[in-house]
């Protein structure tokens, strides 16, 4: 097999997705009007797949503060933080993630990606163990890979599987870490966290929390879902990005235990990544003093996603388990997958398309993602556009 055998099942790929239309990954945004609106082809779109869950990218005072800090700072940081030093703005914004999560550590990484890897790295090793939920985002997995340590998938959300799987780790147990998400980002459903964490503790095992997509959204000061079902102060790790609720590029991980301030000592993707951008420090910190201030923004958030949820569900679509701010419709197979996206596209909708192998049990899924910047007609705009598939 020659170097670029491998990437002939890529090209079938490709071609099958320019059979069937547009391809997704040649999607290209002439313009961005709004946090919902753009032009694709000289079309209007309603933006129904971006993530941008509080709709704070086009925020004033968040793109002031980006513009003050370019002016003041310059475009870049030229390096890593390990080896061209901090810039105050990047302690600013650990400390006040910290005070956020009520927690003593916070330690900020260039992308959300980059702060899984450089967490897990850092924190597991050949002698650990890490059970890992089988719906968990790339990036996780990728990281526990790299760690080195052994890995074992449980169930999705499944607490008998999880159980299972820490009985049999005996002595090991304590040398185990548990990985999951707070919600998951195609289905949109959530981890029973309160009953994940009654299992870490009576096995004496640590648990990490990706809450990527549920920061802003979920617990009543937008902590996420650790906070929602009260147990925020008996997680041990938390890791996010700046990418979504936020509105800009980056991640973090937040922390009760010390362990986390040395960290910056040995995970390479934090030592040899160069560091967030002033303006990307500048629009993250704007963003977050809206998340703890503006509690109205969630408010719309959640509005707007039980009108889509019961606009689709109304419909006789098959969606996910429980209304939140991603809501995916399934799909009989992937080729109906990929006409419906492309007639929602040319109806001026733009949808997530999400097919196997990157999905939960190979199914084929329209994700849409809900922003408190939708209005209530926007929302009803995007179900007349389904009701016509």
């Amino acid at each position: 097999m020659s170097l670029f055998e491998k990437f002939e099942t890529a090209k079938l790929l490709k071609s099958g997705l320019a059979t069937a239309g547009a391809d997704p990954t040649g999607v290209v945004f002439d313009t961005l009007n709004s946090p919902t609106e753009g032009v694709v082809d000289g079309r209007a779109i309603i933006l129904a797949g971006t993530n941008n869950y509080l709709g704070l990218t086009f925020n004033p005072e968040c793109i002031a503060a980006g513009v003050a800090a370019l002016e003041s700072q310059g475009t870049g940081t030229t390096g890593s933080r390990m080896a061209n030093g901090s810039y105050a703005s990047h302690g600013k914004l650990e400390e006040e993630l910290a005070d956020f999560f009520q927690w003593p550590h916070a330690m900020v990484f260039s992308t959300g990606y980059a702060a899984n890897l450089g967490v897990l790295t850092a924190l597991l090793g050949k002698e650990d163990v890490v059970l890992l939920d089988s719906d968990a985002h790339a990036s996780l997995y990728d990281g526990c890979n790299m760690s080195g340590a052994d890995i074992f998938r449980f169930k999705h959300n499944d607490l008998q599987s999880l159980e299972r799987r820490l009985t049999r780790l005996k002595d090991r147990a304590n040398r185990c870490l548990i990985v999951i998400e707070g919600m998951y980002s195609v289905l949109g459903d959530c981890a029973p966290l309160a009953e994940i964490v009654a299992l870490k503790n009576r096995f004496g095992a640590k648990l990490l929390v990706d809450e990527a997509h549920s920061l802003g959204v979920y617990g009543e000061q937008g902590r996420g879902v650790a906070e929602a079902q009260g147990v925020l102060d008996q997680v041990d790790f938390i890791v996010g990005t700046f990418s979504k609720s936020l509105g800009a590029m980056g991640g973090f991980c937040a922390s009760r235990h010390d362990v986390l301030s040395l960290f910056r000592y040995v995970s390479r993707p934090f030592m040899f990544t160069a560091s967030p951008s002033p303006a990307v420090m500048a629009t993250t910190r704007e963003a977050l003093k809206q998340l703890r201030t503006r509690p109205e923004l969630r408010a719309s958030v959640w509005a707007n996603a039980r009108q889509l949820y019961g606009g689709l569900k109304a419909l006789g679509l098959e969606l996910g388990p429980e209304v939140g701010p991603v809501v995916a419709v399934r799909s009989k197979d992937r080729q109906t997958a990929l006409a419906n996206w492309n007639q929602l596209l040319e109806s001026g909708v733009y949808v997530n398309m999400m097919l196997p192998p990157a999905t939960p049990g190979g199914g084929s899924f329209l994700r849409c993602s809900i922003s408190a910047a939708h209005s209530a007609g926007q929302i009803q705009t995007i179900i007349e556009k389904f009701s016509k598939l």
